[in-house]
This record gives structure tokens, sequence and C-alpha cells, in this order.
């Protein structure tokens, strides 16, 4: 049979090649961004509880009706705004599964879709599928600020689409209050759709504040807020997220949504609903990965790397250009085979593969798996 691709630049993606690596090697791996310990054991009683008490059906489209409460609660908490749990919130598989369906809902040929680079590679795919054109800012190291006057000259009558993710992976930066200001003075007064990727909201550190989309009136009136439980409660594999925004964007994203999953998991809907009734399962993180990145850092702070401290997610990217001035790619599959240590190149998500010497490290990882890490980039 011949066909032709749909994405025919599109291979295997450097999380699973750097894996396989680190499993080929028995490298400690700090490049897929998952924790080496489990979630909660009274979350996964809840879950199993919620299979034992008939949670085994289909769950309503949109999700568990107790599940989008807590959301609406949570987000009520720490943002001090509201979404109706009727049909402003919708449970997703995923968080890459709302970030597909809102992107498949309202990207047609040849609107564009401004990202900034590095930027989670998801996103590029969703918008070539739908033949939309992705518009790259790339954001410069160290610091990856965002430049907004060039954001404001890449917006044309095609923009249909911003994307943004804070806190941001890969660099672990965080978007301050400005730059959402400045977010919503742009898209004022046009038809361009904010889909703000969210899914770090709690693990932000040194007492800042996350800046989510719908604290900005603004914002919050033409945005997808777009978060994950996977990474909030340390169960990637349960592929379970949530987005949120106003009725008139989600009824549109519905009509997608029920031919795409229809619904989530429904136990586990169930389970996570009861386990949000305690407002501290996840007020509690940014404390918690804050004394990991500490942690890290302090046990790195005399190897050759130079670092920036990261503001927010659970990733820390070292710079090594006092090391070697290999391409980056090439240095992380060396360090993974040679030294037994695997982190993620970032040129893979910056525009034409650009090289800044700084490899993305996951610090979601047990204290001895850190300390074992450090012992290993010290000696390098």
């Amino acid at each position: 049979m011949q066909h032709t691709s749909k994405l025919p630049n599109v291979g295997t993606t450097i999380f699973s090649t750097m894996s396989k690596l680190a499993n080929d090697h028995q490298a400690i791996n700090l490049s897929q961004g998952f924790p080496d310990f489990g979630g909660d054991q009274k979350l996964t009683d809840l879950v199993c509880k919620a299979m034992n008490s008939g949670y085994n059906q289909y769950a309503p489209m949109a999700g568990n009706l107790e599940l989008r409460e807590a959301i609406a609660k949570k987000i009520n908490l720490l943002y001090d705004t509201d979404y109706h749990p009727e049909n402003e919130i919708t449970v997703t598989a995923g968080a890459t599964q709302a970030i597909f369906t809102i992107i498949t809902t309202f990207i047609n040929p040849g609107d564009e879709v401004i990202i900034f680079r590095p930027a989670y590679d998801s996103y590029e795919p969703a918008i070539t599928l739908n033949g939309g054109k992705t518009v790259s800012i790339q954001l410069k190291a160290p610091n990856f600020s965002v430049d907004w006057e060039e954001v404001k000259s890449k917006v044309t009558h095609r923009t249909k689409m911003i994307i943004v993710n804070t806190p941001h992976n890969p660099s672990g930066t965080v978007f301050s209050k400005e730059d959402m200001m400045q977010l919503e003075e742009i898209t004022n007064d046009t038809n361009i759709i904010v889909l703000s990727d969210e899914v770090y909201e709690h693990m932000i550190f040194d007492d800042e504040k996350h800046q989510s989309a719908c604290l900005f009136p603004g914002l919050k009136a033409r945005s997808f807020v777009v978060a994950s439980f996977c990474k909030t409660f340390h169960n990637t594999g349960w592929r379970v997220g949530y987005c949120c925004a106003p009725k008139t964007l989600m009824d549109e994203f519905m009509k997608v949504h029920q031919f795409n999953v229809f619904c989530i998991h429904h136990p586990t809907q169930k389970g996570i609903a009861d386990y949000m009734q305690e407002p501290n399962h996840y007020l509690g993180l940014p404390a918690f990965y804050q004394q990991k990145r500490d942690l890290f850092l302090s046990l790195i702070k005399d190897s050759r790397f130079k670092f920036t401290a990261s503001k927010g997610t659970y990733f820390q990217v070292l710079d090594y250009s006092e090391i070697t001035q290999e391409y980056d790619l090439d240095f992380a599959k060396r360090l993974t085979m040679e030294s037994g240590i695997a982190s993620i190149p970032l040129s893979v998500f910056n525009s034409n593969n650009l090289d800044n010497k700084v490899l993305r490290f996951c610090f979601a990882k047990e204290d001895d798996t850190l300390k074992r890490a450090a012992d290993v980039l010290n000696g390098i």
C-alpha cells in the first residue's frame, strides 16, 4: 500500500527515545517527566472504592459531575473566579487530549497558531493535522522570556489561536502578571482564542503566584485553561485532565470531544472527586516540589553545570557550555550511555533545532535518586 503521511516529519518522541536509552543502559532516568514514587494510597483506595461501589459504566460526556464541581470549587479557591460545572468544565483523557481537541475544534486550513519555543511537542502536530500553520516565537535562553513586541508583529488577520504554557515545560520559567496583561492587551478586540496550558499550576516556587489566564477577565472570555490531575497527583499513567472555558467555546469543544473519547474512566473521576474534598492534597505541592528542587540544586552547586533555579514545573535546565560544545542531543545520549544519567535536550523543541547547550532534568524523584544523580553530574 502507498499513502501520503499527514505528519511526514514526525518520528518517535524524544521522551520515548531517551527513556529507551536509559533502560538499555540502566541509567538514572531524569528525562521523561514522571515521578519514581507512587501517589497517595488514599487516592488509590478511593478509586478502588469507586469501582467496588458501581462507578463502572459510562460517565457523563463532560465528566463526573462531582468532579466538575470539585474543579469549580478549586478554581474559585485559588483564583477567585467561577466556571459553571455543568457547561464550562470538561474532564479529558489527560491534558494532551484536551489540547488536541481544542485545536481540532477551532483550527481550519490556513489558520495561524502562535506558539512559543521551546514548546511541548504535541502542539505543532495537532496544528498541522488540522491544516493550520504554526507561527513560532523563539524564547531566548537563559531566561526564556517573551518579547511581546515580536508577538505583536506576528499577529495577522489569519491568527486564530495563541498557545501559552505556564509554568513552562521545558524551561521551568513562569509567566508574570505583566506577561499575561500583555497577552490580554494583544488579543483584545480580536477573534483570537487563547489556549493556556497550565498543567504545572501547582508546582510554582519561591512564593510566586501562578498567573492563570482565568485571573484576567479579558483573557478568561477567550481562553481554554487546560490542567492535569496526572501531574498533580503523581499518577501520570492515569491520563485524567480537564479544561475550562466560557460556555460558547465549550459548546463547540464538546461537539468534537463526544466523537474523540466521549468520556473518561469513571471510577478514577469519582475517586479524584472525593480526594479533592481536602484542598491540602493540592495546596501542599509547591512546598513539596520546591524541597526537591532545592535539594537537587544544592547537591550539584559545585558541579561544572550552570543554572538558574527553576521557577515552576518539576524540571531543571542545566547549562553545560563550560563542559563541552557538543550538540545537545549528542551530549544527552553520551551522558546516558557513558555516565549513566538520562536527560532531555532542548533543541528538539526549538525553532530550527536551536542549540543553547542546555539539558532538562526531572527532579520529581525520590531523594535517594536525586543524590545518586548528583554524584554522576558532579563527576562530569
